[in-house]
């Protein structure tokens, strides 16, 4: 995460992230894919002035109850994007979530900080997914018990 003041070399006096832009392959880094598992991955594109983290979660490839809850969740905070500060409103393709960090945001905040809170965002969104997947079950079930004491 060494990033750098670079103005754009299409835009005039735009600082743009050349990892979304892409306007010079010598810009941009060979992306890294760290595999946790095969439905478990986080893509780490770097440019000269930013650096893009998508990050696949479990819960897609689960069962309909967790995709849907990991779903709504997700789509929940991605409308937050502007509070969380390094996150991206729409993710890449065949990934559940986004971080853009730019000169900027490293500037503002140190590169550790960051990466901690990147990883307890993870963290917490899987135990996040999982909490809600409990809870609902364990609605579901008090529900049906409720419903089976009318019949006896």
């Amino acid at each position: 995460m060494n990033l750098r003041t670079f103005p754009s070399q299409v835009s005039e006096r735009q600082n743009t992230p050349e990892v979304e832009v892409c306007s010079s392959k010598e810009l941009v880094l060979e992306p890294v894919t760290v595999r946790r598992s095969e439905f478990e991955n986080c893509l780490v594109e770097s440019s000269i002035n930013s650096v893009r983290f998508s990050i696949r979660f479990k819960h897609e490839e689960s069962d309909q109850v967790e995709k849907l809850l990991g779903k709504k969740f997700l789509k929940f905070l991605s409308q937050r994007a502007e509070d969380f500060l390094i996150v991206r409103r729409v993710p890449l393709d065949g990934f559940s979530f986004s971080f853009l960090i730019t000169k900027k945001h490293v500037d503002c905040i140190t590169k550790t900080k960051l990466i901690d809170w990147i990883l307890d965002f993870i963290v917490e969104v899987d135990s996040e997914i999982s909490s809600l997947k409990i809870s609902q079950n364990a609605r579901g079930r008090a529900i049906a018990m409720e419903y089976m004491k009318l019949f006896a």
